[in-house]
C-alpha cells in the first residue's frame, strides 16, 4: 500500500454519517456482521515495522466470509462439524472464522506457532486440541502446513487445508447461518496443554457478553477506535477485540503479537498515529512498552486513549503507576486504566470498574491476610515505612447486569466483605460446558448455576478483588503462601524484570512442602550469580518470612500461556522432569515424590 493510500485511509471517517450505531443488539454473530457491513468501519492490519499492510472493511469481510463459507461446503464439510483454524493475526483467519458462522460449522481457533516450545511441542498441542474438538478439518496459513498436517495425521481429522488451497475451491451449497439457539464456537482456555478443555460458547452467550461489553463495560461511542496486539486464539483477543468491535461497528487496528513482542513501543506509536481510544493488555504489556519507549515518548499523543483496560492476569499497581509516570508527557491519564475480570468460560467479561475513575488499590496487612484469611487494611505507618508488611491489590469491578459474583469458603458458605475465598460466577454469558468433557464441566459447575472460577479473592464495596489462583497456593508449615508475593518480591531486584521468577512448592518424601523459586538469570559471572541468589533470598524472606530454594535458570526457560501468563504448573513440571536445568549444577535439587 502506497503512502498516499495510507493517508487516504486515515482520512476515512471512523463512523458512517447517517448510520445509527447499534451496540450489540443482535441475536447472532452473523446478524452483527450483516449490519456492520452497511458502514465504512472495519479492520486494519499493521506489519511488524508499522506499515499498514491489509485493510478489511466489514462489508468486504462479509462478502469474503460468505464466499468462503460456500467453499467450505464444497469441500465436503457438514453442518455442525468442528473446524480448527490457526489464528494468526490477519484477514485469512477472520474471514474463515465468520465463514464457519455462515456455513453452520463450529470454528475452533488454535494457536499460531509462537513461543510454543518448538516444533514438537506445538504439534502436540494442536493434536490435543484436534482430539478434544473431534475436529473434521484444520485450516491454516501455508507456512503452517507441515506442522498442522503432522498434528492432524495423529488424529481423526480428515481434512487439511491451507487458506490458499481453500480459496482455490469452487463455491457450492446453500448457506444456513447459525441461529440464536445454536452454538457459536469452541474456545481453548489459556492454560490448555496437550489435554486441553474446549470451552463451548453458544450464540446467546457470545451476543450477551459482547452486548454487555459494549453497553456496560466500555460504553462504546461512535468515534471509538480500538487497538489490539492480543492473540486471536485467546478470549480477550477474539471476543474483546474482534467480536465485540464488530458487533458495535467499531474499527480495530491490529499489530500481531510477535511484532509487539519485538517492538513493544510500536504499539503506542500506532495508537498515537491513529488516535486510538480503546485498548486492553495484561500488566506485562504495559511494563514492556513503558520500558522500551524511552525518548520517543515525547513524540506521542495519547490524550485520546480513554480506556486502557487491564485483564488476563493479576493487575500490578506498581507497573501501572510506572506506565502513567512515563506516559503522562504524551497526555496519558491514569483515569484511563480500567481493571476488569473475565475468562473464556464466561465468554470473556465478568466485571468492569467504573470508567474515567482512578482505580482502587487496596493495601492490606500481609500478616493478617496469612493468619486470618482476611484482607485487613494496613496501617498508615506500615504503608509508608514497612513495605514488606503490606500487600497491594487492585479492585477489578462489579459484575455486568444479569451476572452475579460471590466469594465462598471451602464448605460453600458465602463470605463477608474482605474474607478471602473461592470466586464463583453466574450469568447468561457462561459456557454451555467443556466440549465432550462432562466430568470437567461437572467439576466446576454447581447445581445452583454458579461456576467455580478457580480464582481466590474477596469483595470490597461491591467490587471483586483477586488474590491469586487456588491451585497455585503453596502450603508451607501450615501457612498459605501466595506465589505472586515471592515472585514480585524477587522482581524488585534491578537485574530482574516482570516474568523472570516462578515460585511453587515441592513435596518431599516426608510430606513436607519446600518452597522453590526459579529465577531467570542473564549473567555468566559466578560472583554476579551468587549476588543475585543472595539478594533474591533476602527479598523473598523479607516479603513472606520463608526460606526458599533459589534456583537460577537460563533466560526463556519459564513457560507462559497463550495469553502471556506465567505457567507455574508448567515451570514446576519442567523443573522436576529436568527439562529446566539450573545454571549452576551444584545447586541443591529437590525431587518430588509420587
Amino acid at each position: 500500500m502506497t503512502k498516499a493510500e495510507q493517508q487516504e485511509l486515515k482520512r476515512t471517517p471512523r463512523w458512517t454519517p447517517g448510520m445509527n450505531q447499534i451496540a450489540g443488539e443482535f441475536s447472532t454473530l452473523t446478524e452483527g456482521l450483516d449490519y456492520a457491513a452497511h458502514g465504512d468501519t472495519g479492520l486494519n492490519f499493521y506489519a511488524p515495522r508499522g506499515a499498514l499492510e491489509h485493510v478489511l472493511p466489514y462489508r468486504e469481510l462479509r462478502t469474503k466470509a460468505r464466499s468462503t463459507a460456500r467453499k467450505l461446503l464444497r469441500a465436503g464439510l457438514r453442518r455442525g462439524e468442528r473446524v480448527a483454524i490457526v489464528a494468526e493475526t490477519g484477514p485469512a483467519f477472520i474471514i474463515t472464522f465468520f465463514a464457519c458462522q455462515y456455513a453452520g460449522l463450529i470454528p475452533c481457533p488454535v494457536p499460531y506457532a509462537m513461543n510454543m516450545g518448538g516444533h514438537d511441542a506445538y504439534v502436540s498441542r494442536i493434536e490435543g486440541m484436534l482430539n478434544a474438538a473431534d475436529a473434521s478439518a484444520i485450516i491454516g496459513p501455508d507456512v503452517s502446513k507441515e506442522a498442522i498436517g503432522e498434528a492432524a495425521g495423529r488424529t481423526n481429522t480428515r481434512m487439511i487445508l491451507t487458506h490458499t488451497s481453500l480459496q482455490e475451491l469452487e463455491e457450492d451449497g446453500e448457506l444456513v447461518p447459525f441461529q440464536a439457539d445454536d452454538v457459536a464456537y469452541i474456545q481453548y482456555s489459556s492454560g490448555s496443554t496437550s489435554a486441553p478443555k474446549g470451552v463451548l460458547i453458544s450464540q446467546k452467550a457470545a451476543t450477551t457478553n459482547t452486548r454487555m461489553i459494549l453497553q456496560h463495560g466500555l460504553k462504546v461511542r461512535p468515534d471509538d477506535r480500538a487497538f489490539s496486539w492480543l492473540p486471536l486464539y485467546h478470549d480477550m483477543g477474539l471476543v474483546g477485540f474482534l467480536l465485540s468491535p464488530m458487533m458495535g461497528q467499531t474499527t480495530v487496528d491490529y499489530l500481531a503479537t510477535p511484532a509487539f513482542a519485538r517492538r513493544p513501543a510500536l504499539w503506542l506509536k500506532l495508537m498515537s498515529d491513529n488516535r486510538s481510544t480503546v485498548c486492553y493488555a495484561p500488566s506485562f504489556g504495559y511494563d514492556l512498552a513503558s520500558r522500551r519507549i524511552k525518548d520517543a515518548v515525547n513524540e506521542l499523543d495519547l490524550s485520546g486513549w480513554r480506556i486502557a483496560g487491564i485483564g488476563g492476569d493479576m493487575v500490578r499497581p506498581d507497573v501501572l503507576r510506572e506506565f502513567t509516570e512515563r506516559l503522562k508527557v504524551a497526555g496519558f491519564k491514569s483515569t484511563a486504566f480500567n481493571p476488569s475480570y473475565g475468562m473464556a468460560e464466561s465468554t470473556l467479561a465478568v466485571t468492569f470498574t467504573p470508567l474515567e475513575e482512578e482505580m482502587i488499590v487496596d493495601v492490606v496487612d500481609r500478616a493478617k491476610m496469612k493468619e486470618l484469611g482476611r484482607a485487613e487494611p494496613a496501617s498508615e505507618i506500615d504503608k509508608l515505612n514497612a513495605p514488606e508488611k503490606v500487600r497491594s491489590f487492585v479492585a477489578c469491578g462489579m459484575p455486568m447486569p444479569g451476572h452475579e459474583i460471590v466469594v465462598r469458603n471451602d464448605d460453600g458458605k458465602v463470605l463477608a466483605e474482605r474474607e478471602i475465598g473461592h470466586v464463583l460466577i453466574k450469568g447468561p454469558s457462561l459456557m454451555a460446558g467443556y466440549y465432550l468433557n462432562n466430568s470437567a464441566t461437572e467439576e466446576i459447575m454447581g447445581s445452583d448455576g454458579f461456576m467455580d472460577t478457580g480464582d481466590m479473592g474477596y469483595m470490597l464495596d461491591g467490587q471483586i478483588v483477586l488474590t491469586g489462583r487456588a491451585k497455585d497456593l503453596i502450603l508451607h508449615n501450615g501457612r498459605n503462601i501466595w506465589p505472586q508475593d515471592l515472585e514480585w518480591a524477587a522482581e524488585q531486584l534491578p537485574d530482574l524484570k516482570d516474568g523472570d521468577a516462578a515460585a511453587f512448592g515441592i513435596e518431599d518424601e516426608n510430606g513436607e512442602e519446600h518452597v522453590t523459586v526459579l529465577v531467570q538469570c542473564r549473567f555468566a559471572d559466578p560472583e554476579r550469580r551468587a549476588h543475585i541468589r543472595h539478594e533474591v533470598s533476602t527479598l523473598v524472606h523479607r516479603a513472606a518470612g520463608v526460606e526458599c530454594n533459589i534456583v537460577l535458570v537460563p533466560t526463556r526457560s519459564l513457560p507462559f500461556t497463550s495469553s502471556g501468563k506465567l505457567s507455574r504448573a508448567g515451570a514446576k513440571a519442567k523443573y522436576l522432569s529436568g527439562e529446566i536445568q539450573p545454571l549452576d549444577m551444584d545447586q541443591p535439587r529437590l525431587v518430588a515424590v509420587g
